[in-house]
């Protein structure tokens, strides 16, 4: 099957419909090529907002929107929802479960999955928190084990129903830390009442020295303040052991009885079969030169948290945040269509705009170059920067009402447990059997 129709412009194909994606197919528009959009999934996720959709803040439909509608209008540009299966570069197509997608030029947008460093078992229990499926998931165990904790009749049998660890003190973390916690401080004894908030524990935990590792020390120190005040217990410089389901420990001997632990202390690319391996960097993430072309080809692009620009200014590649995939788009969009015309190329030269964490209400660290805010003004910054990037006015309009409900009531958003979560026991070593009821 060729999933492309016959054209007398060059083809550009995209795998990904994340924030790179887009803006390499936004670049391309009303341009002579045919652009093709290859997705899993039909909508684009607003990953920032995640956290809020696992701890029932806001629903998923709300940080999603249809990749379709995105580009309504854009003539040049057909989507397909398909799951790709490798590359062959030989034949310069892409090989789906549509079928063969041939391309003239390839971006490999496909983002970054979570990494559990190996650990099998780890990767059972733990739960991630990179797509939506998996943020709804997390929502109905967390929601679930707070139903059973109301079952058990001695503190010592709630406990472990009650503890959450959240490992890995990046954004992700600190702003799913604080989310429970305000959970805790704000919902538990309304939503809850059988159950007391000093039960309730969440912890933070990290290997390395101090939360918000990218960060300045003066917004890592105040994230850090914030998050204490709230209740939330930072344990940094601890590396986890081991976690089977109900007991994580770390080295050292400490450890605690958990049935919510929930991952975020590290990401992978996700690269598609058929790349060369000679092209795979640590993280697995594909080796580019300086106008995000993969290494050892002509007419492949990869960008964004796949992608690794290894240069004297950036020796380990650039940070995984969407600034970076969204101006990589745009750079790739614009050298692609140059390359087309015979024209020279321009390097990608990234422009970091500052970095945004929340930390729960009135809480936020902003570190926008040499201007560095925390506490409320910070919060403001972040609400703001996160309600324009939204795709959508109404998600916007959405979101907004949430917030305002959620900042006024103290008890925003809906806690349904519409489906249950059900994962059964690791029997061998490489069984990946966690799966939605």
């Amino acid at each position: 099957m060729n999933a492309t129709d016959q054209s007398k412009f060059p083809t550009v194909v995209i795998i990904g419909g994340g924030f790179g994606g887009l803006q390499v197919a936004k670049q391309l528009a009303d341009k002579p090529v045919e652009v093709v959009l290859i997705d899993k999934h039909n909508y684009h996720t607003f990953q920032p907002l995640l956290y809020q959709v696992a701890t029932g803040s806001l629903e998923a439909e709300s940080i999603a929107f249809s990749l379709r509608k995105n580009f309504d209008g854009q003539k040049n540009l057909r989507f397909r929802h398909a799951e790709v299966s490798r590359i062959d570069t030989d034949r310069n197509s892409v090989i789906t479960s549509i079928g063969e997608i041939p391309y003239d030029y390839l971006v490999i947008a496909t983002g970054s999955t979570t990494n559990f460093f190996g650990n099998k078992e780890i990767e059972h229990y733990a739960m991630p928190m990179k797509s939506i499926p998996e943020a709804l998931n997390l929502r109905y165990m967390v929601l679930q084990n707070l139903e059973e904790a109301i079952l058990k009749p001695s503190k010592e049998e709630r406990a472990p129903y009650l503890a959450f660890v959240l490992v890995g003190a990046g954004p992700t973390g600190v702003e799913l830390a604080g989310a429970l916690a305000e959970l805790r401080n704000h919902v538990l004894n309304k939503d809850y009442p059988e159950l007391s908030k000093d039960e309730m524990k969440v912890y933070l935990v990290d290997f390395l020295p101090k939360v918000l590792g990218p960060f300045s020390d003066e917004g890592s120190k105040a994230a850090e303040d914030f998050l204490h005040k709230m209740g939330v217990e930072v344990l940094l410089n601890v590396k986890v052991e081991s976690y089977d389901g109900n007991e994580i420990k770390f080295e050292g001997g400490k450890s605690i009885l958990t049935k919510n632990v929930i991952w975020s202390a590290g990401v992978m690319g996700v690269v598609p079969d058929g790349v060369s391996k000679d092209a795979i960097e640590r993280g697995n993430r594909i080796k580019t030169d300086t106008i995000c072309r993969v290494v050892g080809s002509n007419n492949i692009f990869a960008i964004g948290d796949v992608a690794a620009m290894i240069t004297d200014e950036t020796p380990k590649g650039h940070p995984g945040v969407a600034q970076v995939a969204i101006q990589m788009g745009e750079t790739t969009g614009k050298n692609i269509y140059k390359l087309i015309k015979g024209e020279p190329t321009a390097p990608f030269k990234y422009n970091d705009k500052g970095s945004l964490a929340t930390i729960g209400r009135n809480k936020a660290i902003a570190d926008l170059g040499k201007l560095k805010f925390q506490g409320f003004f910070a919060w403001l910054i972040w609400m703001f920067v996160h309600l324009i990037s939204l795709m959508g006015g109404r998600n916007r309009v959405i979101v907004f009402i949430n917030w305002v409900a959620s900042y006024v009531t103290y008890n925003g958003g809906s806690r349904l447990i519409i489906r249950n979560f059900k994962r059964e026991e690791l029997v061998e070593k490489d069984a990946q059997v966690s799966k939605p009821d």
